[in-house]
């Protein structure tokens, strides 16, 4: 094949959000803590805490809860105290065989 000489651009070959095994663009998800800053993370209210640990009790990571750096040490130390006070299970119970 020559330098000039090009191939057909294939499905697989084209780069838009709509190619095959590509996940469509998501808007860029705002840290609340830094849009409100009267809201603020305690290890005490375990409500507050529910919507950044899993079912299983893993900490959901910041990509998906969309907080800054910064406030997502907040909440992952925040969570941690709550553990060791037994606020917050480490895990959930498994019942099953």
């Amino acid at each position: 094949m020559d330098s000039k000489e090009r191939r057909p651009k294939s499905a697989s070959d084209s780069r838009g959000p709509d190619a095959p095994g590509r996940r469509p663009y998501q808007k860029k998800k705002v840290c609340r803590f830094c849009s409100e800053p009267e809201l603020t993370m305690d290890y005490k209210d375990a409500k507050a805490l529910r919507p950044f640990v899993t079912e299983k009790g893993r900490i959901v990571p910041r990509r998906i809860t969309g907080a800054c750096a910064k406030h997502q040490r907040m909440v992952a130390t925040a969570i941690k105290r709550a553990r060791n006070v037994a606020i917050v299970p480490f895990t959930t119970t498994f019942i099953g065989g």
